[in-house]
């Protein structure tokens, strides 16, 4: 469902994108801009793992130092039939998490501090989980994807916009209401994208840990630190908050149209949702609130 809710979109953006260019009447520009946007983002999502964990200084965790992240990241990574991806870590006393990588085979979980020390064994298994299904799911490649339209639909609406003073009538009236709604539907529809690829996640992510309990305790106690601790680096790059499992800037109490994630009670109620068909599956017992510490016992 939520694979179909995501094609469904993007065919949206397509169809937007065709309808400027048909507005333009010419297909040069259509095609010049489309080239600029793809090759833009195609570098992007070819560089997008070394650029954020460059811009949130994170550091790549080795077994040594963290074993039991390891040893947990990788039992999870198997029972997802993915590689074990690279771990790094983040210094934010926020706790969160990300993934990127271009593919499964190089698929990175960065994971900040605050998420290490403060959360249960069982809650940081859920937090992981969601990321490995967002690895699984190709999500960085849908984003990508998602985010070349929106671009080449914002250089269009610009292109129109500078040629509508050269036409009259109804031409005028359409290029004026391209430029001005075209821009604001695209990333419309790219935050909802991003919203259900966060859905998704939290429903893999639970299959992969066994248990939706775990991820949905651990959603509720990132909000509420969320809600309270700054991450200064999300401040001061708000175009990066929607990698994370939680946004890192401030608690939605809804599905906003301008949000990147879906509201803590609805992601919730999904997630218990499941319950009934995931806890046989599951071997542990509900999360505990006793923290859980990878560097060694």
């Amino acid at each position: 469902m939520a694979h179909t809710r995501t094609f469904v979109l993007m065919a949206v953006l397509t169809a937007l994108f065709a309808s400027i260019g048909l507005v333009i009447g010419g297909q040069l520009g259509m095609v010049i801009a489309l080239g600029m946007a793809g090759a833009m983002n195609l570098w992007s999502w070819y560089a997008s793992d070394t650029m954020v964990l460059r811009l949130y200084r994170a550091q790549e965790l080795s077994p040594e130092v963290a074993p039991d992240l390891y040893r947990l990241t990788a039992e999870l990574a198997a029972r997802a039939g993915l590689p074990t991806p690279r771990l790094y870590l983040i210094e934010e006393d926020q706790p969160n998490a990300f993934a990127t990588g271009r593919s499964p085979e190089k698929g990175v979980v960065a994971v900040t501090r605050g998420l290490v020390e403060r959360m249960s064994r069982e809650e940081l298994a859920g937090v992981i989980a969601h990321e490995l299904a967002h690895i699984r799911n190709r999500d960085t490649l849908v984003m990508t994807i998602t985010a070349t339209l929106a671009g080449a639909i914002g250089l269009l609406a610009n292109i129109a916009g500078s040629m509508r003073n050269q036409r009259g009538g109804p031409a005028v009236i359409a290029s004026l209401v391209l430029t001005l709604l075209a821009p604001l539907l695209a990333m419309l529809v790219q935050l909802a994208i991003s919203r259900g690829r966060e859905y998704e996640a939290d429903r893999v992510g639970a299959e992969i840990c066994g248990d939706p309990r775990w991820l949905a305790s651990a959603l509720q106690r990132l909000h509420s630190e969320a809600a309270v601790r700054d991450n200064a680096v999300a401040e001061a790059n708000p175009a990066t908050a929607h990698l994370f499992i939680v946004n890192p800037l401030h608690a939605h109490a809804r599905d906003s149209l301008f949000s990147t994630h879906p509201s803590l009670a609805n992601r919730v109620a999904a997630l218990m949702q499941m319950r009934p068909a995931a806890a046989p599956a599951a071997t542990s017992k509900p999360s505990s609130a006793k923290p859980y510490r990878p560097w060694g016992r």
